[in-house]
């Protein structure tokens, strides 16, 4: 055991010394611990996620959308919110959540990977899980260690199916110690297996690349000008996605960029992540426009990398990181390369405004129900808690997204809520 700012959390028990592969050096966040913890807030939230996990699926309107509700509920918990107000974003998120619905047949331990990415089977992957459970003596990290990190293709490889929704759920399973969220994590990442495993898990697709650099950054700015993907779509949106990965030349520029990232110091390079996530959401949104709806999903998966990678073994580290980058390719193909303008995050006048500020529109202000509005804020601001903000780029982003943010867009043919 360890304590955190005096909370104690007891590390997985598949980390260990031995553990000596390349990582990226970072102290775990605070674990707030809301199965145990006896204040008010806490035990409503934890009651709260307990009824959106008896309530409603995690894959809801023709099972395209993913249920935020832990998200919503974890981010505004963490940034202050009272009971009452924990009440009420429930209350609203649930209007838009569905009841569960039977699966066509059950899961079992001896087939299950034939099950992956059949998203009709969500209340199948629950229930399986919640078995499993059972049979890991209730220990949820270890179930965790069992299905992610194990196999010939380990699932850990896939975790940016799905828009990184599993990925995400996980963060918030591991920062609020919930093994209700852990079990809809594992169900997410099930549902939403699809081929992007590969590029992880077969070698041959990781290959020189004509050019290289550290900077994620540097590489859009050049993936933005290339002319091979200048009539490749002619509308941003999700949809765009399997279309590029099925065109053999599309999907060669993808990997050539995605190949082009070299990983020499770890930390440093997801500090780097961090910064390009958050200017990927702010530095491409036009005045007056919404901000990009798959983008700021490249921002809260970062965060949720950032409270993963202290608590996973360090084989995966690197393969993480790499995971993150292929998905920050492939979306900003899929949202028809904006350009990436750092100044209008560095030009942002403060005005005596800082992180109360941002956490006082993300608890109390006009968008405090949206959900990836408050993970953005947050997001940011637990960066800035991460890597020092001496320069204000974090606090700067987070008060530009707060005083603009409208509402989202960006969509294609699917248009989300």
């Amino acid at each position: 055991m360890f304590s955190l700012r005096g909370l104690a959390f007891g590390l997985p028990s598949w980390l260990s010394a031995a553990d000596r592969a390349p990582r990226v050096d970072i102290p775990s966040v605070i674990i707030h611990d809301i199965e145990e913890n006896p204040e008010k807030r806490a035990r409503t939230l934890k009651h709260l996620i307990k009824a959106n996990h008896i309530n409603h699926s995690v894959i809801y309107h023709d099972l395209q959308f993913h249920n935020h509700a832990p998200h919503i509920l974890g981010s505004a918990y963490l940034l202050g919110a009272s009971a009452d107000q924990l009440n009420h974003i429930y209350d609203e998120e649930s209007k838009e959540l569905e009841p569960w619905v039977d699966a066509p047949g059950e899961i079992s331990r001896h087939d299950w990977r034939d099950y992956l990415g059949k998203r009709e089977y969500q209340r199948a992957w629950i229930d399986f899980f919640e078995d499993q459970l059972v049979q890991h003596g209730y220990d949820w990290q270890e179930l965790v260690e069992d299905f992610l990190f194990q196999g010939k293709e380990p699932l850990i490889n896939n975790m940016i199916n799905g828009l990184a929704h599993g990925l995400i759920h996980l963060g918030y399973a591991f920062e609020l110690s919930s093994r209700t969220v852990a079990i809809e994590a594992l169900a997410l990442t099930t549902g939403f297996y699809n081929d992007m495993h590969k590029y992880l898990d077969d070698p041959s697709y990781t290959k020189p690349s004509p050019f290289t650099s550290e900077s994620p950054l540097e590489i859009l700015e050049k993936l933005r000008r290339d002319t091979r993907l200048d009539d490749a779509f002619t509308q941003p949106g999700e949809e765009n996605l399997s279309v590029l990965v099925a065109d053999k030349e599309k999907e060669a520029v993808m990997l050539e960029y995605w190949n082009s990232w070299v990983i020499t110091n770890p930390k440093e390079q997801f500090a780097a992540i961090q910064r390009a996530a958050a200017a990927l959401v702010v530095g491409t949104h036009k005045e007056g426009e919404k901000y990009d709806f798959f983008l700021v999903h490249l921002l809260t998966s970062s965060h949720a990398l950032r409270i993963v990678l202290p608590l996973v073994p360090a084989k995966y580290h690197i393969s993480l990181l790499r995971q993150w980058w292929l998905f920050a390719v492939s979306a900003y193909i899929m949202q028809l390369r904006p350009a990436v303008d750092v100044s209008k995050i560095e030009n942002v006048e403060v005005d005596g405004e800082d992180w109360k500020t941002v956490d006082d529109r993300a608890v109390n202000g006009e968008y405090c129900t949206d959900a990836h509005y408050v993970k953005a804020g947050r997001a940011m601001k637990e960066a800035a808690n991460t890597w020092g903000d001496s320069d204000q780029y974090y606090l700067k982003a987070a008060l530009k997204f707060s005083r603009e943010f409208n509402g989202w867009g960006g969509f294609g043919a699917i248009a989300y809520p």
